[in-house]
């Protein structure tokens, strides 16, 4: 392996982490998205990296490109979805304790905890890439196949029995209210044509169902507490190694979430500090963005939209273990983890300096305003149903004084229902 192809990987690793540092960074804008487009002026932008590389190498370096993308991406999310709660769909579950931190004066603790999840994640999953490629191609995959359907189902039984008795069969109600939202959003033929450009429904959905409550019920004559970040580690190693297992589970399979796999962790894994179980969650969404590169390269199956055009882009050049591809695409992940760790730390730095001279009412209105437009721009009315809608069920744990955990249903349910292939008997059913 050359010195030039290291040298032009960590380049467009560069590239690609500021792309990931952008769709992290505002809300409504995935990663994914990024992808797409650089999918499809593929031809165009060869053209320019064949400028000052070998052609052969052209394919390689626009997939680094993307993979440093997607893991600057499961790093910086995270920022947004403390300081103005607009949730990422991997992040929803420890979006509420980091908001609470916030509150607290805290936000940098949460954001410092994000942070380290993830580049432990993400450093773990590198180390532990070529030998669970392995694995993966000696049996290890179709086990984890086999047993996927339980798995999910356990995730919404412990989400019920996180609350008293006497509040299950309300948890079950929010879980199959938001689930049937789910449905609705992933496998009913909704017109969603934005007034710009096609988005996706998920947006409005999660930020309904999640974002919307926080910003109406947060104190309307009070500032943000000022933050205090005193540079200290707020979790330990272990926080985040916890989720790496779990996050190999989300980027093997296709439809779970590192929001799934987080559910399904708490079975086994009790984090009562916040910045403790956002670590463990940030660490599920990076390694699960290091896996889906494993799978890929085990199965030929893209996980996710990043993944997909990649496999695209390379046309299967990546199988087999120890690829010359493989670990090209895995330095481009070191590369990446670092930079997003650095990204993540210094926005919310810069975040939280201002955040306590904001006005909450104000901040919260503007919020909201944007978040109207981007799902209009995005979703179009459509979206805007669904944000209404998703919105008014978000608010019914606060009503009903138990966990919003349980509106993760929206993502677990639809899975579980593709997992039995039964989401063409929901489409029938309306």
């Amino acid at each position: 392996m050359s010195p030039e192809i290291i040298i032009l990987i960590a380049v467009m690793s560069l590239a690609g982490a500021s792309a990931g540092m952008f769709s992290g960074l505002v809300p409504g804008i995935h990663v994914n998205t990024l992808a797409s487009l650089m999918l499809i002026f593929y031809p165009a932008i060869g053209s320019f990296v064949s400028l000052f590389a070998n052609e052969i190498y052209v394919p390689v370096l626009l997939s680094a490109c993307i993979v440093s993308a997607s893991v600057v991406h499961s790093f910086v999310s995270y920022v947004p979805s403390v300081f103005t709660g607009v949730p990422d769909q991997d992040n929803v579950m420890s979006m509420l304790p980091g908001h609470r931190l916030l509150l607290e004066g805290k936000g940098m603790v949460a954001i410092r905890a994000s942070a380290i999840g993830s580049i432990i994640g993400a450093m773990t999953a590198v180390a532990a890439a070529v030998p669970l490629q392995y694995l993966m191609m000696n049996g290890l995959g179709e086990y984890l196949k086999s047993i996927t359907s339980a798995i999910l189902i356990m995730a919404v039984i412990a989400l019920v029995l996180t609350e008293r008795p006497r509040n299950w069969i309300y948890a079950s109600l929010l879980i199959a209210i938001s689930g049937l939202m789910g449905c609705i959003c992933m496998f009913m033929p909704v017109p969603f044509q934005g007034l710009l450009f096609d988005g996706e429904l998920l947006f409005p959905l999660l930020t309904g169902l999640f974002g919307i409550p926080v910003l109406i019920t947060a104190p309307k004559n009070n500032n943000v507490p000022e933050q205090t970040d005193d540079d200290e580690y707020p979790v330990t190693v272990s926080s985040g190694l916890k989720g790496v297992l779990t996050g190999s589970i989300v980027g093997w399979f296709p439809g779970i979430t590192a929001t799934a796999g987080a559910a399904f962790t708490r079975m086994f894994v009790k984090e009562e500090r916040p910045e403790r179980f956002i670590a463990l969650v940030s660490s599920i969404s990076t390694a699960a963005a290091v896996f889906a590169l494993i799978t890929l390269s085990v199965s030929g199956k893209g996980r996710t939209g990043t993944m997909m055009a990649v496999r695209d882009i390379l046309d299967g050049s990546m199988s087999g273990v120890g690829n010359w591809i493989f670990l090209l695409m895995l330095l481009s992940v070191a590369i990446a983890s670092v930079i997003g760790y650095t990204a993540t730390i210094r926005s919310g730095k810069w975040m939280s300096g201002f955040i306590s001279k904001v006005n909450i009412r104000k901040m919260n209105l503007t919020i909201l305003a944007v978040i109207a437009i981007l799902v209009l721009l995005t979703a179009g009315l459509w979206g805007m149903a669904i944000l209404a809608i998703s919105a008014v069920i978000g608010m019914m744990p606060l009503n009903a004084g138990i966990g919003r955990v349980h509106l993760s249903g929206c993502l677990l349910i639809p899975v579980i229902l593709l997992q039995f292939g039964l989401d063409t008997v929901f489409l029938t059913m309306f």
